[in-house]
């Protein structure tokens, strides 16, 4: 059949936005319809979205089967549909979904896969990847040969677009016993309370590292944040103290993220963190020791006690708010 398929994450009914990028991308790179699939409860409610972005048809799967994500149950049945669709391109989000989802596809499907590209772009009858490596110090452009050819996209890095069109048209998928007997199974979730915003979707985020002392010192960046509309993160020495939750953990092995604006306070640079924030559009430092790493990196820096120019920082944008 060709075109796109999209592979949406979705909670009860709630698109991420990453999921409208990816839909974003497929119908901007054009050569083929974008269908889009989901799973799990609130997947057909999914449709209007869905189609304002560039999907004509939105496979839901509602069953039982997929009322909570499973690994493998879940890509047994992508897999089906891959099958029956027969897509030429299959995109994922690049989130933590995303990357335990699209590998356990990919071998199963025997289809070539590309992750966390920053870019995607026609060559032909073919899609060309842009994606990081050497934790971000370079670039490598990717091209899949044969069919399907899978990509994970990173979230914040593509614009989201609207069509104009309407709802996309609602199939439910014949998957027989696909995915019906995971080798694990969730019998419930159980979501942590907070109000802070989604690192990965954030488009500006304030991270604390070693020179805030003390978790209770967070507070000075939990003051930045609300000024900014921001999330707050931290280095993963930070998490591992227990100053923060690990959910805070920026890097490479924590939470990649490409916001517009990052801003690293009492940082050093580790390369681990540097390579999880390489995708951002601007990086503030700000730390008392001139030599450290993360100026390399930084389009931006403030030499100085944190101390003090955190709350400067803070004030002066209260004051602006109240000027404007």
């Amino acid at each position: 059949m060709g075109g796109y398929l999209i592979v949406i994450e979705q909670t009860d009914g709630q698109m991420r936005r990453v999921s409208r990028e990816v839909i974003s991308t497929a119908k901007a790179l054009g050569g083929g319809d974008v269908t889009a699939v989901a799973f799990g409860p609130g997947a057909r409610s999914l449709a209007e979205e869905a189609g304002r972005h560039g999907a004509t048809r939105l496979i839901a799967a509602e069953g039982e089967r997929f009322s909570h994500y499973s690994s493998d149950g879940f890509a047994e049945a992508l897999a089906a549909i891959i099958k029956g669709e027969e897509p030429d391109v299959v995109l994922y989000p690049a989130t933590s979904w995303g990357k335990d989802l699209s590998p356990r596809v990919s071998g199963l499907t025997g289809a070539g896969l590309v992750t966390d590209c920053t870019a995607l772009v026609r060559d032909g009858d073919d899609v060309l990847a842009t994606r990081p490596v050497y934790a971000g110090k370079a670039f490598t452009r990717v091209r899949v040969t044969g069919r399907p050819a899978m990509f994970s996209l990173r979230p914040n890095v593509q614009p989201v677009t609207e069509t104009g069109a309407g709802p996309a048209s609602v199939v439910e998928p014949d998957l027989g016993e696909a995915g019906a007997a995971p080798m694990a199974r969730v019998s419930g979730v159980e979501r942590g309370q907070s109000d802070t915003l989604e690192l990965t979707e954030a488009s500006v985020i304030v991270s604390g590292g070693r020179g805030m002392k003390s978790g209770d010192n967070f507070r000075i960046l939990d003051e930045l944040a609300a000024e900014l509309g921001a999330a707050v993160g931290s280095s993963r020495p930070v998490a591992d103290e227990g100053w923060v939750p690990h959910s805070y953990h920026v890097g490479q092995t924590g939470k990649v993220v490409s916001p517009d604006l990052y801003i690293a306070v009492g940082i050093s640079g580790a390369i681990q963190h540097v390579a999880g924030i390489s995708g951002s559009k601007y990086i503030v430092a700000i730390n008392n020791d001139a030599e450290a790493p993360i100026f390399k990196v930084a389009n931006y820096g403030i030499v100085g006690d944190l101390f003090q120019v955190v709350p400067a920082l803070t004030e002066a944008l209260r004051q602006h708010k109240q000027n404007a």
